[in-house]
């Protein structure tokens, strides 16, 4: 037995002995086949680099940053003035009440539905014009949002019944909201970053006006024609502006015209190995969309500093957006103004943005400043010095509240005024002089730009610096 268990480890030992240069040929192969290919993989990589298509400098001519100053300047007008259109929409609604309530039979709390549903198609069509233009580049999606924002518009004008009214607002906002997440990108494509600031204060103004520009446009046509015209006028505007994007307003998205780029020197070399970066991407379109969805509620509760910015924000516009209802209230009931006049009221407020707009580059000295003192090092807080001033001047309001004569408590969001009153009140009382509220409402204007600007600034630099 001893002897037999004996014999059979001798054959496993030498079994073994026998295939050790198999298994040792085996694993050189490996090796081989291996280190092979890893000089493929080395070569391919290679390939790629030397034939992936870029710029040759800023003067390529397929760059945008080669145009012309001029062209340029113009394509960024042509944005501002597609995206003042679009939020002018959203309030120039707010002049046809007094028309449209008796002709549908319904209250003003109904009629007013027509604005929210308007505002919460702009919050909604970023989530899904913005991805699809990484796909698919500005251009097809400016001729495409806009050119539906136009059709939206008809059945506004022709609405017998306020159903038709508030879907096609909803999705006149839908639509018309991508020139409030898109176009930015554009200004961007085409400047440097020494020349960003002007252009880019600009188009970030336009959408700022639109809710002044609205009320002065649709209070003179309110009073003296048939509201139907407020978006007649607005069906020309936009025809107007959709004409002109399709002739004037190129394609900007680097990322496609590199790829545009690499099919034209495929086809003039007849050399399959050029390629954009864009054709190397393994992005997925569904993925990409829902991904844009998920993402602004996980900053919102992952980001304490961009959930405070985004309900201050909230705030103000919120605010900007009650005076549609407040100031007819006020202008018309206790000073007798006529709803022309109401509208033009709204000029304090859009010349107050103006200023507030013009004391960016102030402002933005100041974050220069800051970082200069932090080493050269930015940090997202130095941005929010004009946020922080608005804040302390909200604090003192609150310990100014006014009590109207029903017992109501003033909101606590406003300026300091004349004689211990908030700046913009909403008492019943005939004292004060309409000069005074224009005034403040001008004050009150002219932080707003700030506010939410450099809340999204700072927003954006805590964002991209981790």
């Amino acid at each position: 037995m001893r002897r037999g268990n004996h014999g059979l480890k001798e054959e496993q030992t030498s079994a073994n002995a026998n295939n050790g240069p198999v298994v040792q040929s085996n694993g050189q192969q490996y090796d081989e086949e291996r280190q092979i290919q890893q000089e493929t993989d080395e070569t391919n990589a290679e390939l790629e680099k030397e034939f992936e298509v870029g710029w040759d400098g800023d003067n390529d001519p397929m760059n945008p940053k080669s145009k012309s100053l001029a062209q340029k300047w113009l394509i960024v007008l042509i944005l501002a003035a597609s995206s003042l259109c679009v939020t002018c929409a959203s309030a120039l609604y707010t002049f046809t009440y007094t028309q449209i309530e008796p002709e549908f039979h319904v209250s003003r709390e109904v009629a007013t539905v027509g604005l929210s549903t308007f505002v919460c198609g702009l919050a909604l069509g970023p989530m899904f014009l913005a991805p699809l233009s990484e796909f698919y580049g500005r251009r097809p999606i400016y001729i495409g949002a806009f050119g539906m924002y136009l059709i939206w518009l008809i059945p506004c004008a022709v609405a017998n019944n306020i159903a038709t009214m508030l879907v096609a607002r909803f999705f006149d906002g839908l639509a018309g909201s991508a020139f409030l997440s898109v176009a930015g990108g554009t200004v961007g494509d085409m400047f440097s970053r020494e020349q960003l600031s002007l252009p880019m204060m600009i188009y970030t103004a336009s959408p700022f006006l639109g809710p002044e520009v609205g009320p002065v446009i649709g209070g003179f046509i309110n009073q003296y024609t048939n509201w139907r015209w407020s978006f007649y006028v607005l069906l020309i505007w936009a025809g107007v502006l959709w004409v002109v994007i399709i002739f004037l307003v190129p394609e900007t998205y680097h990322p496609v015209l590199l790829k545009r780029k690499a099919e034209r020197l495929r086809k003039e070399t007849g050399n399959p190995n050029y390629k954009a970066p864009m054709e190397k991407m393994q992005k997925s379109l569904v993925k990409t969309v829902l991904w844009s969805c998920v993402r602004p509620f996980q900053l919102l509760v992952f980001e304490p500093m961009c959930l405070l910015l985004c309900m201050e924000s909230a705030v103000l516009l919120g605010i900007l957006y009650l005076f549609f209802g407040a100031f007819p209230l006020i202008f018309e009931n206790h000073h007798g103004f006529s709803l022309s006049q109401v509208g033009l009221t709204f000029l304090s407020i859009m010349i107050g943005m103006l200023i507030g707009i013009c004391c960016d580059p102030l402002w933005r000295r100041n974050y220069m400043r800051l970082v200069r003192n932090n080493g050269g090092k930015s940090e997202p807080e130095f941005r929010l010095p004009p946020t922080i001033v608005y804040v302390t001047a909200s604090e003192m309001a609150c310990m100014n509240l006014l009590t109207i004569d029903s017992g109501a408590v003033i909101v606590p969001f406003a300026l300091i005024g004349r004689d211990q009153h908030c700046a913009y009140a909403w008492p019943a009382q005939l004292t004060h002089d309409y000069r005074i509220r224009l005034y403040n409402l001008f004050f009150c204007g002219s932080l707003f730009p700030l506010i939410l600007n450099t809340g999204t600034d700072a927003i954006l630099t805590g964002t991209l610096d981790r």
